[in-house]
């Protein structure tokens, strides 16, 4: 999923920094883009839950197709459809390159998995949206390893301050493993899943 928009651009007008990169020009002007940026207001109930929508599908680089499915599927299951929302998109194997600290943000690990650089259980598996089980291992080919992205990740250049629970990683020998089902709170994920969920049950 490729969006041209420059991505600092595009984090103003969600409110959010989707990349660490784009952190500091956020702070710098954490307002929207365009003449009228400083002077928006939200106006009704519906921009609102639209922008909440949108700021979950970025932060998981996601199409709406993408999105819809994955809400369908989470409306289908047992528990909290916001919840069990998130929890679907996290376990989504790009996901989980990002969270384990082999990638430095959603859009390299969705572009070094699309590439084949990774495998889940010892099986080459080159597709972004491939939901990972508790259990399986996501590692880094034996090939790729000596690549300069996946040498900088194994310094923990990518990690995270708090590792996250639901994952056992081993940056040394890249891989990481799915321990279980993460849990919303454990997720680090700016949005209101439940407005997301109102503006799907519209």
């Amino acid at each position: 999923m490729n969006h041209p928009r420059p991505k600092v651009r595009l984090s103003r007008a969600l409110g959010i920094p989707l990349t660490r990169k784009c952190v500091r020009y956020f702070e710098r002007r954490p307002y929207p883009p365009g003449v009228h940026g400083r002077n928006r207001r939200k106006t009704s109930d519906y921009q609102v839950r639209l922008l909440e929508k949108q700021r979950l599908r970025h932060q998981y680089n996601v199409s709406e197709a993408q999105l819809r499915r994955t809400f369908d599927e989470a409306v289908r299951g047992a528990g909290k459809t916001g919840e069990s929302l998130v929890a679907l998109l996290e376990r989504r194997l790009d996901a989980v390159v990002l969270r384990a600290g082999l990638a430095r943000s959603i859009y390299q690990a969705r572009q070094l998995v699309g590439h084949g650089h990774f495998t889940v259980d010892g099986r080459k598996v080159d597709r972004p949206s491939y939901r990972l089980r508790p259990g399986q291992v996501v590692a880094v080919r034996e090939r790729s390893r000596a690549l300069p992205p996946f040498q900088l990740a194994a310094t923990g250049a990518h990690a995270d301050d708090r590792p996250r629970p639901y994952l056992s990683v081993e940056l040394t020998g890249l891989r990481a493993t799915l321990l279980r089902e993460p849990a919303r709170h454990e997720v680090p994920v700016i949005c209101d899943e439940q407005l997301v969920v109102e503006f799907y049950s519209r």
